[in-house]
C-alpha cells in the first residue's frame, strides 16, 4: 500500500507495529513514519522497533557489522520518542513500544527490560527456531516446508512457557513467509493440534494475538496469522486482537489496513485492541 491510496476514514486508525532505524533492519527515521501515518489518516501509532537478546548472527546478516543485531540504545529511543511524541500531539498520538524476540531461558532478563521503562505496549514475537531466523532460508534446508513449520509452532509454545512478559503474540505463522514453497504445505487444519495449544495458551496467560499484515506484503494471500487461525482464536475465547502492519518503511504504514478490517469481521470479531500504558482498549471496527 503506498501513501497515494488516500486517507482511511474508518475502520483500523491505529498501526500498533513498525520499525525504524533503531531496528536493525529498517533505515526509516521515526520522523517518515509518523509522517506516512497522518497521511494514510491514521489516529495514532506505536513504534515498535526490535529488541532481540542473545539473537545471534546469520549467514547473509555480513551487511550488518560485527555488533550484535537487533538491539538498541533504549534511553535514546525514549528520548527521541518522547520528543517527538510532544511534537505531534493533537494530530497524532505516538505511543511507545517494543518488540521483543522470544527466547525460551530470556524471560528474566525481558521481565526486568519492560519493567524498567514506561511502555505502551510490548510484542512478543518468536524470530528465531534452534538459533535460526526462517528470514536467512537455512531452516529450510535438506527438509520439507511442514517439518519446519511444525518445529516452529512447537518452539512458539515453549517460549510462552519461558517468557511472559509481553501483551500480543506478533505474527503468529510468521514462518510460513520464508518456506521455500511459502503457503504450499501450510494450513490451519495440517496444523491444528499445534497451533490450538499456542492459542490456549495464549488465551490462559490474558495475552493478545497479533494478526499481522505484513503476509499480505510478502505475497502470502494472507495475514500473519491465517485467518483460520484468528477465528480459531475468537472460538476458543480470545478477544484481544492487535493489528500491525509491521512496517520498516514507510510506504508500508498501515498496508492493507482496509482488507484487514474485512477479515476481522469475517473471523467475527467487531472491535481490535490498541494498548495503551500496557493496558488494551478496545476500538470499534467501523467500515
Amino acid at each position: 500500500m503506498s501513501r497515494e491510496r488516500g486517507k482511511l476514514t474508518g475502520g483500523i486508525l491505529c498501526d500498533s507495529h513498525m520499525h525504524t532505524e533503531f531496528s536493525t533492519d529498517s533505515e526509516a527515521s521515526v520522523r517518515s513514519m509518523l509522517d506516512a501515518a497522518l497521511a494514510r489518516g491514521l489516529r495514532a501509532v506505536c513504534i515498535t522497533d526490535h529488541m532481540d537478546l542473545d539473537f545471534p548472527h546469520q549467514e547473509g546478516m555480513e551487511d550488518f557489522g560485527e555488533n550484535p543485531p537487533f538491539l538498541f540504545d533504549v534511553e535514546q529511543y525514549f528520548n527521541t520518542l518522547i520528543s517527538l511524541r510532544e511534537e505531534y500531539r493533537g494530530r497524532l498520538e505516538v505511543r511507545i513500544g517494543i518488540e521483543i524476540g522470544l527466547q525460551p531461558h530470556l524471560g528474566e532478563r525481558y521481565r526486568e527490560l519492560v519493567q524498567a521503562y514506561p511502555l505502551d505496549y510490548v510484542i512478543g514475537s518468536v524470530h528465531l527456531i534452534r538459533g535460526m531466523d526462517p528470514y536467512y532460508g537455512k531452516l529450510f534446508e535438506g527438509r520439507p516446508d511442514e517439518e519446519a513449520y511444525r518445529e516452529a509452532f512447537a518452539e512458539t509454545l515453549h517460549c510462552l512457557e519461558g517468557v511472559s512478559d509481553f501483551d500480543s503474540l506478533g505474527h503468529l505463522d510468521y514462518v510460513v513467509r520464508y518456506g521455500k514453497h511459502q503457503a504450499e504445505e501450510y494450513s490451519y487444519r495440517k496444523f491444528s493440534d499445534e497451533i490450538d495449544e499456542v492459542l490456549k495458551k495464549l488465551i490462559s496467560m490474558g495475552k493478545g494475538l497479533e494478526m499481522n499484515t505484513g503476509g499480505l506484503k510478502y505475497g502470502l494471500g494472507f495475514c500473519n496469522p491465517h485467518p483460520d487461525v484468528v477465528k480459531r482464536y475468537r472460538e476458543l475465547g480470545g478477544e484481544i486482537i492487535t493489528i500491525g502492519a509491521d512496517a520498516h518503511r514507510a510506504e508500508h504504514v498501515a498496508y492493507e489496513f482496509e482488507k484487514a478490517a474485512e477479515i476481522l469481521k469475517a473471523c467475527g470479531f467487531r472491535y481490535y485492541a490498541e494498548y495503551k500504558g500496557r493496558a488494551p482498549e478496545f476500538r470499534n471496527i467501523d467500515l
